[in-house]
């Protein structure tokens, strides 16, 4: 495998429960090794208006081929109408937590 068989999936969500239950769904289906959530201050347009609130981040660490998988669990698990989901791959990484990642994640 290569750094390029390896994503970043974002996705937000309302709260912070809701979204330490999503990254704990997720990871547990395997289809993630790790998520990490944090909040940030959300800006955008939405019914017509720039809106603004805050919100949880959930960056999930996975292998490339599971995101079409992963992408359709979290628009079922979602409460929002249109979530957030955008995958960057990995560029570079350490072999070491590459490995960990593919050894983790489901086959």
């Amino acid at each position: 495998m290569t750094n390029r068989d390896f994503l970043v999936v974002t996705t937000t969500h309302e709260g912070e429960e809701q979204a330490r239950a999503l990254a704990t769904a997720v990871v547990g289906e395997r289809l993630a090794a790790c998520a990490q959530v944090y909040p940030v201050n959300s800006v955008y347009w939405w019914d017509g208006e720039v809106q603004a609130a805050p919100e949880w981040r959930i960056d999930f660490k996975t292998r490339a081929e599971l995101a079409d998988r992963l992408a359709a669990f979290i628009g079922e698990q979602h409460s929002y109408q249109t979530p957030e989901v955008i995958a960057v791959p990995v560029v570079t990484g350490s072999t070491a937590y590459l490995d960990w990642i593919n050894a983790e994640t489901a086959g």
